[in-house]
């Protein structure tokens, strides 16, 4: 671990700016990632949560050093707490039953830690982190599309015209001879007027093609709308 000179790691005019600027920095490059993608929590957001983060942790360590006589982490703590509630209010589940948000919930919480580590003057860490967190959000969902295209896994949610040709959409998936299969109609309100919304989730068999069985219910009679669920 590579250390400074003790004016970085004192609270003072110097480390304020360092720690503060790192954070805008660290923070407003992975809150990029999130808004150029559209998600709910973008640039400023990050930025808020993490000089926020580093704010109360230089605050804390002020305490510390005037009064000598405080936690140094208790205010690095209730950060953890109340970002976890602010992280709850990225997190969606649409009509379809599709949970969106999550990324960016943990995003933000990745946030507020990178501003304890800076405000508390811990550098390195903070750096490694947030490289590591770009990498994340940025590079590694390739990977986990590539290994996803390969799974016997399938959440699907369909509209049809009428109960005939939902009975006919799980003869055919009976007939795939899935490892496990389960589909009921779902209670939300339907996107295309009339239809039927059903949630269906299957396991494939052994060399069974996630995509040619897509294709093949998208072609069924009365089949309105199919989206995976991811």
């Amino acid at each position: 671990m590579f250390t400074l000179p003790d004016c970085f790691y004192d609270i003072s005019i110097i480390s304020i700016t360092t720690r503060l600027f790192l954070a805008v920095i660290l923070s407003g490059i992975i809150g990029l990632e999130r808004g150029a993608n559209r998600h709910p929590a973008g640039f400023r957001t990050h930025i808020l949560v993490c000089v926020g983060a580093a704010l109360a942790m230089m605050t804390n360590q002020y305490i510390c050093e005037i009064f000598g006589s405080t936690d140094p982490a208790r205010l690095g703590a209730q950060v953890i707490t109340g970002v976890g509630f602010l992280g709850v209010g990225t997190i969606l589940i649409t009509g379809k039953n599709k949970i969106k948000g999550l990324t960016t919930a943990a995003g933000l919480w990745a946030s507020a830690c990178l501003g304890l580590a800076l405000g508390i003057g811990f550098y390195s860490g903070a750096v490694i982190a947030a490289v590591i967190i770009f990498i994340s959000l940025a590079l590694l969902p390739k990977i986990e599309n590539h290994f996803y295209r390969k799974s016997r896994v399938l959440e699907l949610y369909i509209e049809v015209d009428n109960i005939e040709n939902y009975k006919k959409v799980k003869m055919y998936i009976k007939s795939l001879s899935p490892t496990f299969y389960e589909t009921h109609l779902s209670q939300t309100s339907p996107v295309l007027q009339g239809g039927i919304p059903v949630n269906i989730s299957l396991i494939l068999p052994a060399g069974g093609n996630r995509r040619d069985t897509i294709n093949a219910l998208e072609a069924m009679d009365g089949v309105y709308m199919l989206e995976e669920i991811s």
